[in-house]
């Protein structure tokens, strides 16, 4: 397993061309999309335009690195810590992060955003 840390400067997206491949023993079971083929194909043709349709625009800066999964290396996203949460413990960052965000198809949840239901 290989955690990839996404910052300012790049940002990182998961995907296994080949079937499936998914830490499902950490992560859970994969969302439905995960296994398509649209989603498995346009990850690496066109990983913006992806980013795009789960509601996840990078600024223009931030390199896009997308990365294979395979029965051998699976692949988690260290998501970036929201702003304002340096006061947060374990606990409190953990409700902010999602599957999604561990996929790199979406980012860490602000405090507000937990607070007005986003994360259900």
């Amino acid at each position: 397993m290989v955690a990839l840390e996404n910052t300012e400067d790049v940002h990182n997206m998961v995907v296994c061309t080949l079937c499936s491949c998914y830490p499902w023993s950490v992560l859970g079971l994969p969302p439905v999309w995960y296994k398509s083929a649209p989603y498995r194909s346009r990850a690496v043709i066109d990983p913006r335009g992806v980013l795009n349709d789960f509601g996840v625009d990078l600024p223009a800066h931030t390199a896009l690195r997308v990365w294979n999964s395979t029965a051998e290396i699976r692949y988690l996203v260290v998501p970036m810590r929201p702003p304002g949460t340096e006061h947060l413990d374990e606990a409190a960052l953990a409700e902010l992060v999602t599957c999604d965000s561990m996929i790199g198809t979406g980012l860490a949840f602000t405090p507000s955003q937990v607070a007005q239901g986003a994360a259900s």
